[in-house]
């Protein structure tokens, strides 16, 4: 192991805040302009993350059944979870509507739940393929969950507990919400591995740090908190291999040996198809060329991890720095 191998914490602090990272976008297709992301906290062995459980908490979740191990948890407020489903255009229960009870107007309608669960399966999905750019591996996860948890004690006994786990702030349309990913140590392992072969040391400078009450607040934020590192602090130093697609084709190597200079190569689309765009050997979106005002090739995104931007914020232009790839 190199001197700057990175360690467990650093890994676990890397995997949150790109997987945090991931899950902020989505949610921001769904509620432009009333995401905030907060700090990810590397908790303490043995405490629980589930620490001042709201009553009534909606939760999601998936477990990663193919790759890796491990799952991944996103707990709203009942207020924060039903502003959400307005967002998707899921009104509210009125009382009286056959909806809603009199006596609880605040439960959540099945409507309300299930626009919830379609917004979590794409978060959840979203985090998956971060996990996978880093890990440079598919991993595969299962369909989403959402449950109703009244206290601490029922989500300990539902999800149980893991060697390690992380716990990232959130605030949705003024609401607290939190990421919990419960993660095993083997993949701890494989994690600072893949971050270590692609030289994506984190700086030393909060080595040695120890988890303070990161968990024991619902939403708190604490920019002193030890155990706490803000995404962009985490997410900067990360150096991925990016490339374009053009096409690819396949021939003899008698043949291609035989090219001469200026021959012309056929590829397997045409000429005003979608460029692929691949991070770190997986396919991340798609897009087409453009040339930028420098001159430079470029790729205007319409497609990132299998979703299509619904808002201006989601269409980037990607220059390439000439790692462009035409064919295999």
């Amino acid at each position: 192991m190199s001197q700057n191998a990175v360690t467990p914490r650093e890994a676990l602090t890397r995997l949150g805040a790109s997987t945090a990272e991931a899950i902020a976008q989505v949610l921001e297709m769904f509620v432009p302009g009333e995401v905030q992301r907060g700090e990810v906290s590397v908790l303490p062995d043995g405490t629980t993350p589930f620490t001042n459980l709201p009553f009534g908490a909606v939760a999601t979740s998936v477990s990663y059944v193919d790759g890796v191990t491990g799952a991944n948890i996103f707990l709203m407020t009942p207020v924060g979870a039903r502003a959400l489903a307005s967002a998707m255009g899921v009104a509210p229960p009125v009382p009286g509507d056959g909806t809603a009870s009199e006596a609880a107007p605040q439960e959540l309608s099945e409507l309300e739940l299930s626009a919830i669960g379609e917004a979590a399966n794409q978060m959840m999905a979203a985090a998956a393929n971060a996990t996978s750019v880093v890990l440079g591996q598919e991993v595969e996860i299962s369909p989403p969950e959402t449950r109703i948890l009244d206290d601490p004690d029922s989500a300990v006994e539902i999800y149980g507990r893991a060697p390690h786990s992380t716990s990232t702030t959130f605030v949705i349309s003024g609401e607290a919400c939190r990421l919990i990913q419960l993660v095993p140590s083997a993949f701890v392992v494989r994690m600072a591995r893949a971050i270590d072969e692609l030289s994506m040391e984190q700086p030393a400078s909060g080595e040695g740090n120890q988890a303070g009450s990161a968990g024991d607040g619902w939403g708190k934020r604490n920019d002193h908190d030890a155990g706490s590192i803000s995404l962009h602090e985490a997410l900067s130093d990360i150096n991925l291999r990016v490339w374009a697609e053009l096409g690819r084709t396949r021939m003899p190597l008698g043949q291609a040996l035989e090219l001469p200079l200026g021959a012309v190569v056929d590829l397997d689309r045409a000429s005003d198809a979608a460029v692929d765009l691949f991070v770190n050997g997986l396919r991340f979106g798609q897009g087409h060329l453009l040339v930028t005002d420098d001159g430079e090739w470029a790729i205007c995104l319409e497609t990132v991890a299998g979703t299509v931007p619904t808002t201006p914020h989601g269409v980037r232009a990607l220059a390439l720095e000439n790692q462009m790839k035409g064919s295999d």
